[in-house]
Formats: C-alpha cells, structure tokens, sequence
C-alpha cells in the first residue's frame, strides 16, 4: 500500500535573476513500513526532497500524496495547502529527526519530546504520560528530566527520536542523523532505528553514507533532480525472501 507518492515532481528556485532547477519530473512511491535511504551528490536535489516529504516547501509542479491526502495537484487549487495546513500535516504525519537534533536548550527531555503533543492539543496529562513512555521506548526513562546540555550527542539524538515519534507519525524523515556522532554513538543510534522500523514505522533517511544507508532496504539515488537509481540493501533482499518464504 502506497504511503506517499510524488508524481512529475518540480521545484525550481529563483536566485536573483537565476533559476535553479532543483527537481526535475522526479517520480517515486514508498509504501507503509518500507526502510528507504536516500542518497546523491551536493546538488542532487536530496535535501530540497526532503523538504517537499515534509511538508517544508511544496512543488513548483506535480502531485503529491500523502497517506491518502493530496498535498499538491496540478489540476486543482484547493490541493495547494496554506501554511497553516501544510503545519498541521507536519506535526501529524511526518516526525522530523535532524543532525543538529533541534532541541529547546533550556527545556528539559520531556518537555522536549512534549512539544508537538502541545501542538496537537493534548491535554497536559494524557501528553505528560506518552512523553515519558516514548522516552522511555528509545532508552531514556533515566534522563526525561535532564536538560539538553546534561546529555550526550548520542542522548540528545534520541530525545529527537522520541520527540518525532510521540505523534505516532506516518512517516520518520532522518536528515543526516548521524552527522554530529562519532562512529560507536553512529552505531547505536542506527541500531534504534532498526529497531522502530521492525516495529511497524516508516522511516525515510537522507544521508551522504554508505554504510548508513544500507541500514534500509532500499536505496534511492538523486542525480540533477531526478531518480538515477533505486535498488534493493543486503537487508531489503532477505526481508523479501522472508516475505516470500512466509
């Protein structure tokens, strides 16, 4: 089942009196629960999909579906959401994971991971009790009262996690999110990864690493705005034999 489609995808920029061409008729569809890196050269049009994915900017042209509803069309204005929409798509379908984890400094974890449940109008304690079990589901019940600068790079990265998780999100879009770890940090944060995709979430991660791509099952290579390649892991092959085989 398609969980997002992007169809003859578009996105130009003008700088001054200079266009740039940043997608270019892309084409792609992941489904509910697939693992998807994707990967490209600076100026590939990587983060300018990520961008459109998450609701951040929105195409010059194409369609784009999200979980059954229509982000953008050409054939109809009504599809060409206001900010107001576009943020309110954002906190409820799509949990951001960023290199630079994007953490109020002063705000403990908890009120951290809070935040898009405030949003969201929760009330304070049905939101109090699912901030502390996210957390505690991405190994951090012993550190939701601690501030940003009391925790590691390692345990900031999953106050981002449980953050983007709190709102059970249709999809978890990872920019870069080992960018900022050293190799034994990387490591664990991509096992946790692992993890909340063998349970059910869909997980869409940008980077510029081989070896953290092919933590997915599938891999998507932009080169000048468009799909290049798009290809099955090591991991993606045995999840379809098993598939197969069951």
């Amino acid at each position: 089942m398609a969980l997002l489609e992007l169809n003859n995808i578009f996105k130009t920029y003008k700088i001054g009196s200079v266009e740039v061409h940043a997608l270019q008729g892309l084409n792609t569809v992941i489904k509910k629960n697939e693992y998807v890196s994707i990967m490209g050269p600076s100026g590939s049009g990587k983060s300018t999909l990520m961008n459109v994915i998450g609701c951040l900017d929105t195409p010059t042209e194409g369609n784009y579906l999200l979980d059954g509803l229509t982000v953008h069309s050409n054939n109809s204005e009504e599809a060409k959401l206001d900010d107001n929409k576009l943020a309110e798509i954002r906190n409820q379908k799509i949990g951001f994971v960023f290199q630079t984890f994007n953490l109020l400094p002063r705000a403990t974890a908890l009120h951290n991971v809070e935040l898009p449940l405030i949003y969201a109008g929760i009330s304070k304690k049905a939101r109090m009790e699912k901030a502390h079990s996210t957390l505690i589901e991405v190994g951090l019940g012993d550190r939701m009262h601690h501030k940003p600068n009391e925790l590691s790079g390692g345990q900031r990265q999953r106050v981002a996690m449980a953050r983007a998780l709190v709102n059970n999100p249709s999809i978890i879009l990872a920019d870069e999110p080992t960018g900022n770890l050293d190799s034994k940090t990387s490591a664990e944060i991509m096992v946790l990864l692992d993890k909340l995709h063998s349970v059910g979430n869909t997980i869409i991660l940008v980077t510029h690493e081989h070896d953290i791509a092919e933590h997915a099952h599938r891999i998507i290579t932009l080169l000048d705005g468009k799909v290049s390649e798009d290809s099955k892991t090591k991991n993606g092959s045995k999840n379809k034999l098993i598939n197969n085989n069951s």
